[in-house]
């Protein structure tokens, strides 16, 4: 499906006879910089897109996952192995259909021309922000929830009226090759093109002069995204990861708080980069938590080596990643939450909780990114509120507790992406909260009316009236400039 108001636009405009064959699947660079030049131009043509335009390329991508969601969630769950077809529905079909509910209702008014305050001395000039569109936008899309964070920074990029490229992870390429080919059956190329292919082509694709360019994934990965980026001075969006940390408070209800952080931790098998990552508690809670968290595992994941509502790890180097972790730990911090072992073949991987490992270690010097759970103790606030500060911002943070003066505390001793209070992973979802890193977590946020103002240029204008005073400060200056820039500078 093409929009006809975009589509007839191309007809009628002459650059279209470019003889570049726009491609909505493209698998190697040679293809890939041919059709960047090609919605380049398109996009300089065409600068202006009008709402109808917008809502309806908006439209298209909810009829896509409308239409499709039995196929796209079987091959998400295919690409890991096994990942439960409700998951998908609950942390990846959901939030984009929601997402784009709001675009919907919200992006007519999000690009209109706004007035901006002006100071009394400039009266009666006025001042106004128009947002535009940037032009292309090149979206970096991760394995561990590939639909939503494709679809999500491209709700952003249509509503604020841009053309998109898109490179899908080649971790999932069940996935990739099956979101590829309902894009080119709902989109023109001219509109949206899909980017396949391995490492050397992600490379070629972050190289490309994007208008902005939005990846999602490692931290370490981000740095070179942003370092060739940079020969072309691509303005960049990372959303990165880290260990963002839950600090549960003395007087938390403990049972609620484990039930919100075993949820975060289990979601996806803890493949989630807001996960809850490690915990900071007093020690003599570490044995209940331990207790509690069996409990609930037993509630909600009974049978775990044959539960369908369970994800498995996405792929055999992930495995041994998180295998040699615990093989470095001593046997005696590793408490396990079932009675199931890890299973390399299936990439099944039980959640484990690991207790006061070594700050050193590789499960509190990296991301875990699967369900293993440290357990760090603290005796007052301010050791946990240093624990955190000693060590790079997190994506997110999580406090649990009923003491909002601990709490505030937090809040204001403490900068990471986000907070959840007595929650975790939630604001994520929440369409008029930006979300984004900071420091090592990343840079730059999206996400509603931050996403679209975030792909739109957000073009000053100071508009002087017919009558002003601003001819009384040229030169010759003489006696009345000197007397108006004696009361202005007083």
């Amino acid at each position: 499906m093409t929009d006809n108001n975009q589509t007839n636009q191309q007809a009628n405009d002459p650059t279209t006879s470019n003889p570049h064959k726009a491609l909505s699947i493209i698998r190697n660079t040679e293809e890939m910089q041919a059709q960047f030049a090609h919605m380049q131009m398109l996009s300089r043509s065409q600068p202006i897109v009008d709402w109808p335009t917008r809502e309806a390329q908006l439209n298209n991508l909810e009829t896509l996952l409308s239409d499709n969601q039995d196929s796209l969630a079987k091959a998400i769950s295919a690409d890991f192995g096994h990942r439960s077809v409700s998951e998908t529905q609950f942390a990846e079909l959901f939030p984009s259909f929601t997402g784009i509910s709001h675009a919907k209702k919200h992006g007519k008014s999000w690009m209109k021309t706004r007035r901006a305050s002006i100071s009394p001395l400039y009266l009666p000039a006025h001042n106004e922000i128009q947002p535009q569109p940037l032009g292309v936008v090149g979206i970096m899309v991760p394995w561990n929830y590939p639909l939503y964070l494709a679809i999500g920074p491209m709700i952003d990029a249509l509503a604020a009226g841009n053309r998109i490229m898109i490179k899908m992870s080649e971790a999932a390429p069940e996935f990739a090759e099956t979101f590829a080919k309902k894009i080119a059956h709902y989109f023109s190329p001219d509109m949206i093109s899909v980017v396949l292919g391995e490492v050397d082509i992600a490379e070629a694709f972050s190289k490309l002069p994007f208008d902005h360019l939005l990846y999602t994934g490692s931290t370490a990965v981000g740095k070179k995204i942003m370092a060739a980026a940079a020969p072309n001075l691509t303005p960049v969006t990372l959303e990165l990861g880290g260990k963002s940390p839950v600090i549960i408070l003395d007087d938390a209800n403990l049972e609620a708080a484990v039930n919100r952080v075993m949820m975060g931790k289990t979601l996806n098998a803890g493949q989630t980069c807001i996960a809850p990552d490690y915990v900071l508690i007093q020690r003599q809670y570490h044995q209940r938590f331990i207790e509690l968290a069996k409990e609930w595992m037993q509630k909600h994941y009974p049978n775990i080596a044959n539960n369908p509502d369970y994800s498995h790890i996405i792929n055999d180097d992930q495995f041994q990643r998180v295998q040699g972790y615990l093989e470095d730990l001593p046997n005696d911090v590793v408490q396990p939450l079932t009675d199931v072992a890890a299973d390399a073949e299936s990439r099944l991987l039980p959640p484990v909780v690991v207790t006061n490992p070594e700050t050193d270690s590789e499960v509190m010097q990296n991301e875990i990114f699967a369900p293993v759970l440290p357990l760090m103790h603290y005796d007052t606030l301010d050791d946990a509120i240093g624990f955190i500060n000693a060590r790079p911002r997190p994506l997110a943070l999580y406090i649990f507790g009923d003491n909002n003066r601990d709490i505030d505390k937090v809040r204001a001793h403490t900068v990471s992406g986000g907070v959840c209070i007595n929650e975790v992973i939630m604001h994520v979802a929440q369409h008029d909260l930006p979300f984004g890193g900071v420091g090592h977590s990343g840079m730059g946020a999206y996400h509603g009316k931050a996403g679209f103002e975030r792909l739109s240029h957000m073009k000053p204008v100071f508009v002087q009236s017919k009558l002003n005073g601003l001819n009384l400060l040229l030169p010759p200056y003489g006696e009345l400039f000197k007397k108006g820039m004696a009361l202005l500078l007083k």
